[in-house]
């Protein structure tokens, strides 16, 4: 069932939500994102899920293995963060996950009823769209916001005209 979204109501925002990961095509959707968000008085949500596998791999070190993928998280996440600050002038919340993908996006999505539009960009790859947007045709259900997938070949002049 879908959460009644919040953003409309007074005292509540409109926030965009970028997936964060270690693509190419990451960047343009932040961009997108914090753009449509800094114009629409909106707020920027920048979500990032360590894999389960990543996580959950050797029992013996499990511990250890799970505090390095969360430092390379954060500074993954952070990267992108400044990113977004010094380029659009706006400050992301920044939501670090571990787990299944598909369910921890919907988990936050869920959690912040003021997450209105889940922001993708599509890649150039001759395999495919990129591993988001693989993830988001290749689901069973559909997400419960608003999905916008940028094309490929999207410039930020580009990004920045459609804002």
């Amino acid at each position: 069932m879908v959460s009644k979204r919040l953003s409309g109501e007074a005292g509540h925002r409109r926030k965009f939500m970028a997936i964060v990961d270690d693509t190419p095509e990451c960047s343009r959707a932040v961009r997108y994102a914090g753009r449509r968000a800094k114009n629409s008085n909106g707020g920027l949500v920048l979500c990032y899920v360590i894999p389960e596998h990543e996580v959950q791999q050797w029992i013996g070190v499990q511990e250890f293995m799970r505090a390095e993928a969360r430092e390379e998280a954060e500074a993954i996440v952070n990267k992108v963060a400044e990113a977004a600050r010094e380029g659009i002038g706006i400050e992301p919340e920044i939501v670090i996950r571990e787990g299944d993908r598909s369910e921890q996006i919907n988990a936050v999505v869920e959690e912040d009823r003021d997450i209105a539009i889940l922001v993708l960009a599509a890649g150039s790859a001759k395999d495919g769209p990129g591993p988001l947007v693989s993830l988001l045709a290749g689901r069973g259900k559909a997400f419960t916001i608003p999905v916008t997938v940028l094309p490929d070949g999207l410039e930020d002049a580009d990004i920045d005209a459609l804002c």
